[in-house]
């Protein structure tokens, strides 16, 4: 994979064409313009590209290759389902959505077994896409907004608050209650005198969750003390000093929205005067530039904190109020709860809880997997009456773009 760091872009493209969306939607839109692929793109090698724009080779090149998976023996395409396109006959059951991405290959492994003996003993037949959650959403966005319920997949699953919590979006199709999903039993850990997962209106279904915490650099934290409330990451103490997780738009959304019901518009404004860095976690956690150049606070997902390795001047935090929650939902068309039903099934079964759960680095909503998570490891979660009393998917766009004109401001 390194040696596409020496090609050029247009020789890149033109041995495989499925790279050139890619592309076009990871930093390379101006190629859009075919005449700049032919002009720029037989004179400039990937690697000087990269460094141009700024983008870590070693992270794009890691994204490449999990883009290129969706073809292997590991990933389940379309067309290995037999799926046109992602269209299927009102008989059939069709599952689409997106997955964290350290979990997504293991999942597809177990459900491809099971898909494969139900599609032998059903007269319907279940097809499905799952792909990584760091390609986005927009190829069901786009079927989600015909505003035509027969062209939304039957059960949807994905990361974060905007496509489901968008009036314009999801939002028309849930007033009209034509998804209908409930879990009532539901893991301690999410279900408690501090925190209730479950949906009252019994639309939504939590699967599991995806945590942020704090990664201190205490080189570039200098004499400052480690935080660890959210009200400090927030405080003029560590102005320009913190890394966000702009490049996972679920997890940024969901503190934009987490801010805002704590804080209001101030809130977002002091998270941009507090922003330093737009990292890719892995960046986060392997940086090791200058102090006066590294974000002496990172927030990360959960998971990536593995991967600090007992390095002395990195310290993972768990705020003390709580990592924020960004929920991973699913739901489902109640006119065909019988065909689901087995598939709802399945993803309650301790075997997917526990791949979901990832030794607690994904926490699982399942009752019966043990997440591994100590009693001080709570969550901020924005709360179901928040999210039915106010527009969130309006919020998110308030919110990115307040972001965006007060960072200019420090810029």
């Amino acid at each position: 994979m390194k040696d596409l760091l020496n090609k050029t872009l247009y020789d890149i493209i033109n041995d495989d064409p499925k790279i050139y969306d890619f592309f076009i939607t990871n930093g390379f839109d101006t190629l859009k313009n075919k005449k700049m692929l032919q002009i720029m793109g037989k004179n400039i090698k990937l690697g000087m590209a990269l460094k141009t724009k700024k983008i870590n080779p070693e992270l794009f090149l890691e994204k490449l290759n999990a883009f290129l998976k969706k073809d292997s023996e590991v990933d389940i395409s379309l067309e290995e389902n037999e799926v046109n396109k992602g269209k299927a006959s009102k008989n059939d059951v069709l599952i689409e959505g997106v997955l964290p991405c350290p979990i997504r290959i293991p999942l597809l492994e177990g459900i491809k077994a099971w898909v494969d003996a139900q599609n032998k003993k059903n007269d319907y037949t279940i097809k499905y896409e799952l792909q990584s959650a760091n390609l986005g959403l927009d190829w069901v966005v786009e079927k989600v907004k015909t505003g035509d319920a027969n062209e939304v997949p039957d059960v949807l699953l994905s990361a974060g608050f905007e496509l489901f919590f968008d009036k314009n979006l999801m939002g028309q199709y849930m007033e009209n209650g034509i998804f209908e999903t409930y879990f009532e039993n539901m893991n301690k850990d999410f279900c408690n005198e501090n925190i209730d997962l479950r949906d009252p209106k019994k639309r939504y279904a939590i699967m599991g969750v995806v945590p942020a915490v704090f990664l201190v650099n205490k080189t570039a934290l200098k004499d400052r003390k480690v935080p660890h409330t959210w009200d400090e990451i927030l405080s003029d103490e560590f102005e320009n000093s913190v890394a966000l997780p702009m490049a996972d738009l679920d997890l940024f959304n969901a503190l934009i929205v987490m801010i805002y019901k704590e804080y209001g518009m101030d809130g977002i404004k002091k998270l941009a005067k507090s922003y330093k860095k737009n990292l890719h976690p892995a960046q986060m956690v392997k940086a090791r530039t200058k102090a006066q150049e590294a974000p002496a606070i990172s927030i990360i997902p959960y998971f990536f904190s593995q991967m600090v390795n007992g390095a002395s001047d990195l310290e993972v935090v768990w705020p003390k109020d709580g990592a924020l929650l960004s929920p991973i939902f699913m739901i489902t068309k109640k006119e065909k709860a019988d065909k689901i039903k087995p598939f709802l099934d399945l993803f309650l079964s301790e075997k997917i809880g526990n791949l979901f759960s990832a030794n607690g680095k994904f926490p699982t909503t399942n009752p019966n997997v043990d997440n591994h998570l100590e009693e001080n490891q709570n969550f901020k979660w924005v709360g179901w009456d928040f999210i039915y009393k106010n527009d969130v998917g309006k919020i998110i766009r308030d919110g990115e773009k307040l972001f965006d004109e007060e960072i200019k401001k420090y810029f």
